[in-house]
């Protein structure tokens, strides 16, 4: 079967394994705390979002490696849930930027806040070391996956 991988991959395989899984369960719960209809995968879209303010869509299909209509039916979701608007782009009329309402951005804070505390409660028996190593190497391996 896999007796010819190194012990070390298959260790690291069911780890990635349990934490994808846990993932999936952390995004439903945290997709119905910013809203109750609000699909589990919508939160990361918010996230960026969040972190940028204001931006294109065209853009963030790129920034998340997505197609156009795909990231559109999506936006179409937030925006009837009142999470997500479109302001006029100032450079370009016939574009819009995608932006949180306020509404979107205070249920978001709230549901990050929580997240956030449940990360921090986890790991707070660790090093500070090894919590920063920890963030280097996710990136790492999110960059290169």
């Amino acid at each position: 079967m896999d007796d010819h991988l190194p012990e070390t991959l298959r260790v690291l395989e069911h780890e990635l394994t349990a934490l994808l899984r846990r993932g999936r369960a952390l995004s439903w719960e945290i997709a119905r705390e910013v809203h109750p209809n609000l699909e589990p995968n919508a939160y990361g879209l918010l996230l960026w979002l969040r972190r940028s303010g204001s931006t294109r869509l065209t853009d963030l299909a790129v920034q998340l490696g997505i197609g156009k209509g795909t990231l559109s039916r999506q936006i179409q979701g937030l925006e009837g849930l009142g999470l997500v608007r479109r302001d006029p782009d100032p450079a370009d009329r016939r574009a819009a930027q995608l932006r949180l309402t306020e509404e979107g951005t205070r249920r978001f804070d709230a549901a990050r806040s929580a997240r956030m505390d449940q990360i921090n409660r986890s790991m707070e028996t660790w090093p500070k070391r090894d919590v920063e190593e920890f963030a280097r190497l996710m990136h790492r391996f999110n960059e290169t996956f």
